[in-house]
């Protein structure tokens, strides 16, 4: 799919609804920002293409690729090599370029370098941050490094592109302000599901904000979001942090929670032309939600086995409550502790938080299967799934979860599911089909059953 357009007697690239108008004779399609930036083009200065979300890529890549993608967009290059991220996921660092070259339109170190750039430059343009604070912020080693990329990347030196324009300061532990390039319409549809699944004293929601608790270089922190104006094209951000650095990786977490990891145009655009989804879908399939911890929704979908959201809510509550870590002094929206990390709950006792002994054996032994590394939370959903069934109490329903939620797996479908029947059945003249049936209905739907089950659970009364 084409995300920009490059204008060859410019040198720039644009997002469509661009004002300019070239001749398309000299135009060139690219599927992303940074496969233009790699062919030597710079970000147009009216339409501002460098505010969009940043890279994602397409469910038809392997899913090594895949998760190259997301560690990138972690910060994984800020502290390893092309050919350490190469090994970690399986691959020669040549095979690794190759793939990315052809899956994304870059390199992985040209992919964390644009995204490196292009948050510098949002904190350019929104703040008057020092240079310093700014290349900490942004993953760069220094204020020079920042200089030389950020030049490269927009043809502008850094201060040429403030124009000495005062924007928000702020002390990162007070509150620092941040617009994220994403839809509010978007994001208010996931704070929406997030609602009734929030951990109490960890996440809160309220109207259309959004805000949790988090662990940051060994650091508390807090972050909020607010997505009620509903004219921006941005959402406003605020982040509770003791210092600048690694703020970017922030923004990718976020950026996953809410879904916009992921190229959905492909799926969009097979499931619309489906007999029994296309009205459904339209021309704008739901975001799939993320997660913002890997091993935390693991545990929350576990804790929500056989109960309804809210009761779930309130176990994964006194979970917290139970073995997370208080955060101090935060003082923001009632947000108390820290979510339980695997290796404090793989030790826990969590007899008397009222959920069954068997489900509090269950999420033990998960943690002690991720502490030890048994159970990998960012491997592949088919390692993953058959990792997850081999724990006592782990069905096809919560492995099938996790791999949508926390593996990003567009394929994954809880066939199980009431809900799913229930709209399933609607769809083929039924009452609440067998699980049986509702797989078979769901193949129609592969590789992005997973997409088709977010378009169910999103239209039907029950939200998922």
């Amino acid at each position: 799919m084409v995300k920009v357009t490059a204008v060859r007697t410019t040198g720039i690239y644009c997002r469509a609804g661009c004002p300019a108008r070239p001749h398309q004779v000299n135009t060139v399609p690219y599927r992303s920002q940074v496969a233009a930036e790699a062919a030597g083009y710079r970000a147009c200065l009216r339409c501002r293409p460098d505010l969009e979300p940043g890279e994602s890529v397409g469910a038809d890549a392997p899913y090594p690729v895949r998760r190259a993608v997301d560690l990138v967009a972690h910060g994984y290059l800020d502290t390893h090599t092309e050919s350490d991220l190469a090994a970690f996921v399986g691959y020669s660092a040549r095979h690794l370029r190759r793939l990315f070259l052809e899956h994304v339109g870059a390199t992985p170190d040209a992919v964390g370098r644009s995204q490196r750039a292009h948050f510098a430059r949002k904190l350019l343009d929104d703040t008057d941050l020092a240079l310093a604070d700014i290349a900490a912020a942004s993953g760069f080693s220094s204020a020079r490094q920042l200089s030389r990329v950020v030049t490269e990347v927009f043809g502008f030196a850094p201060s040429r592109l403030r124009g000495g324009q005062k924007g928000a300061r702020g002390d990162v532990d007070g509150g620092f302000p941040l617009m994220l390039g994403m839809d509010p319409s978007s994001v208010r549809d996931v704070i929406g599901h997030l609602q009734p699944r929030c951990v109490p004293g960890v996440e809160h929601t309220e109207g259309f904000s959004y805000a949790r608790t988090f662990e940051h270089f060994g650091h508390p922190g807090v972050l909020e979001i607010d997505a009620s104006d509903q004219e921006a094209r941005q959402v406003a951000a605020v982040v509770h942090l003791p210092s600048y650095s690694g703020l970017v990786s922030l923004v990718e977490r976020t950026r996953r929670l809410f879904g916009f990891d992921l190229d959905l145009d492909e799926a969009r655009s097979a499931l619309a032309d489906d007999e029994l989804l296309g009205e459904l879908v339209g021309s704008t399939a739901p975001l799939v939600p993320g997660c913002w911890d890997r091993f935390e929704t693991a545990v929350r979908i576990v804790v929500g086995q056989q109960v309804s959201v809210v009761g779930g809510s309130t176990l994964a509550g006194r979970v917290a409550e139970s073995c997370g870590r208080p955060v101090a002094g935060v003082g923001v929206l009632g947000l108390q502790r820290l979510f339980p990390s695997p290796e404090q709950l793989a030790e826990a006792d969590l007899s008397g938080l009222g959920m069954p002994s068997s489900r509090a054996q269950t999420i033990i032994d998960l943690a002690g299967g991720v502490a030890s590394g048994e159970i990998g939370l960012d491997g592949e959903p088919d390692e993953l799934r058959s990792q997850l069934m081999a724990v006592r109490g782990v069905g096809p329903w919560t492995a099938e979860m996790v791999c949508l939620r926390v593996a990003r797996d567009l394929d994954a479908f809880p066939s199980s599911d009431l809900v799913l029947r229930d709209a399933v059945g609607r769809l083929i003249g039924q009452g609440r089909p067998s699980q049986a049936v509702v797989a078979a209905v769901a193949e129609r739907w592969r590789p992005f059953r997973g997409v088709a089950a977010t378009v169910l659970w999103n239209r039907s009364a029950a939200r998922y």
